[in-house]
């Protein structure tokens, strides 16, 4: 699943999203893109609940 997170800018960020993620689903893939400001997520959970993982680590998103 991708997700739109405009207000991801640097390495700080991706890290909090990545360790958000991760305490909520520690098999997850995680690929942040500070270009595009997008994140892919590998992860049995829904769009719902890693929208809220990433919501946890300070960012609004949107699955896109």
């Amino acid at each position: 699943m991708d997700f739109n997170v405009p207000d991801m800018s640097c390495g700080h960020c991706t890290s909090a999203i990545e360790k958000f993620v991760k305490s909520a689903d520690p098999a997850a893939q995680v690929a942040c893109d500070l270009d595009t400001r997008t994140v892919h997520i590998d992860s049995a959970l829904s769009a719902d609940q890693l929208s809220a993982a990433i919501k946890d680590a300070g960012y609004e998103s949107s699955a896109t």
